[in-house]
């Protein structure tokens, strides 16, 4: 059955597009919850009026898709996973793995839209992921996987050195309350 959409539909299209659909699909769940329209003379003429504000809204989200692709390709990820000495990870960085640090650093990114070069990253280093927003709009995103004693130790090295510091500069004002006095 030709139906021409009414409204986006998740793996299916958007607002305006002609498809081609079973009829059980277009009789029992698009038609009921008006998502689509059969496709005959006066829906075609209905549609065609309002082309000017589907291409405005379609306009709109390529424009947030550029702007999602220029945060997406500034921000860094570092993904922290159990492995063992030579590097190897105990499990595997997935697109989903992946989904879920960028739910965490504010984008909502499904992820069938992600795609990990060898489907799945199983070694301690820094890798690239391509991002597919809307349409033709790709973002070439980095992350880097490090072991969780690594990150341990470098959490610890940075407490250490924290704490140094702030002896350091504790350190340092009894002696200048002494050059202080002597100066008097």
């Amino acid at each position: 059955m030709k139906i021409i959409l009414n409204a986006d539909v998740k793996h299916l299209g958007e607002e305006g597009d002609v498809k081609v659909v079973a009829n059980g699909y277009a009789r029992n769940y698009l038609f009921p919850r008006n998502l689509a329209v059969p496709y005959n003379d006066m829906t075609v003429a209905y549609f065609e009026s309002r082309r000017a504000e589907i291409e405005a809204r379609k306009e709109e989200k390529r424009k947030d898709a550029a702007s999602v692709k220029d945060k997406l390709e500034a921000l860094v990820i570092e993904i922290v996973m159990p492995a063992g000495a030579n590097g190897k990870l105990y499990g595997a960085v997935t697109n989903q793995t992946l989904s879920d640090e960028l739910y965490k650093a504010g984008f909502e990114i499904e992820r069938k839209r992600i795609e990990i070069p060898g489907l799945a990253i199983k070694s301690v280093g820094k890798y690239h992921a391509l991002v597919r927003l809307y349409e033709t709009a790709q973002a070439q995103i980095q992350f880097s996987v490090i072991s969780q004693q690594d990150a341990e130790a470098a959490a610890a090295k940075a407490a250490a050195e924290s704490a140094s510091a702030e002896s350091g500069a504790q350190a340092e004002t009894p002696a200048a309350a002494e050059d202080s006095a002597s100066a008097e």
